[in-house]
């Protein structure tokens, strides 16, 4: 036990040498920003507003995740320039469709030496880029310095302190084990790997089929029905996945099994319950309403890994009726019974 806990307290003595900014005001950009200053940590959280700002300075907590009080080492701004000018780490946390628009707005600002971590997830729909090859395009200066935080990572859980194992990719090791060192501590273990696209492409995908699950919850359809579309799902984004160059085994990890399993399942993943709120006979806006403000990745996502699929010439049945279903009216009973009268093929 004792040396349990002097390696629990080597592990969150690790700090960086200067502040870290947040960019971002979403449910998870405001719980990492919270956990690191909670370890002492200087962190800076970058609000849109200078309205927002002042409301979340002067509540010191966000409506997102009320009852959670800011640590005194966490402030708020909207000044672009104070918040990036001199962090030793920067932290990107927006909804994927913004996210270049943010890296374009933070280029100025961001010095020669600070790690840069992606916490998005999500592929740009047009481009079928995923989101750390968007930060790359729009920060060369730190593409070699580029990190991607992948999950399983249920916010609201990992506020309350509750065990949590994550990963951090990125190609180089070493940037991969800055991050970890950033990030982990007795509650949040991170992993590094070093397989990128494999770890984004999981962490993404998932969302998709995480809708599937909460239509399969919301009918009712039963244990067995939602074991099968899972592991469906996952042999799906495994294909495309590989096909653009991830390692096979990455999928089991973290950031693929690991992820799905938390987002297909929980009462906390938004795409889950866009998934019941369609079952329920809701429209897409309705169900997207539902969240109060908040993203489902997936719904975009969709879309863009209908693309990329096509790209690819890779067969995403689950992902193409998801998309009919988001975008054409299909209605999810008739999408589940397409999947089921498919002709039969081996494992």
């Amino acid at each position: 036990m004792r040396v349990g806990g002097i390696l629990a307290l080597m592990v969150t003595d690790i700090r960086p040498q200067g502040p870290v900014a947040v960019v971002g005001t979403t449910t998870w950009g405001t719980t990492l920003a919270v956990i690191m200053a909670r370890r002492g940590i200087e962190v800076r959280l970058l609000a849109r507003t200078p309205s927002e700002a002042l409301a979340l300075a002067g509540a010191r907590e966000t409506p997102r995740l009320p009852g959670v009080e800011f640590p005194a080492s966490l402030s708020v701004s909207d000044d672009w320039a104070k918040s990036l000018g001199d962090a030793t780490a920067v932290l990107f946390v927006v909804p994927s469709r913004t996210l270049r628009e943010n890296a374009r707005r933070a280029r100025p600002f961001i010095g020669l030496e600070p790690l840069v971590i992606c916490a998005t997830k999500g592929i740009e729909e047009g481009s079928g880029k995923p989101m750390t090859q968007l930060l790359a395009e729009e920060l060369p200066e730190a593409a070699l310095r580029l990190a991607l935080l992948s999950g399983p990572n249920l916010a609201r859980e990992v506020i309350q302190s509750l065990p949590t194992s994550t990963v951090v990719a990125s190609a180089d090791e070493s940037v991969a084990r800055k991050a970890q060192q950033l990030l982990n501590s007795t509650t949040f273990r991170v992993y590094t790997n070093t397989d990128l696209i494999g770890v984004e492409l999981g962490g993404a995908l998932k969302n998709i089929i995480a809708i599937g699950a909460g239509v399969i919850d919301g009918m009712g359809l039963g244990d067995n029905a939602k074991a099968s579309f899972l592991t469906r799902g996952l042999a799906e984004i495994t294909r495309l996945s590989v096909a653009a160059g991830a390692q096979p085994a990455t999928l089991m990890g973290n950031a693929g099994l690991g992820d799905l399993m938390a987002t297909a399942f929980s009462g906390l993943s938004r795409n889950h319950r866009v998934g019941i709120a369609l079952a329920e006979g809701r429209s897409l806006q309705q169900a997207i309403d539902s969240l109060g403000g908040e993203v489902a990745e997936g719904v975009t996502t969709a879309a863009a890994a209908r693309e990329m699929a096509r790209a690819y010439g890779v067969e995403m049945p689950i992902t193409e009726l998801t998309c009919r279903v988001l975008f054409d009216g299909l209605p999810p009973r008739e999408a589940l019974a397409e999947l089921m009268i498919r002709e039969p093929k081996p494992e």
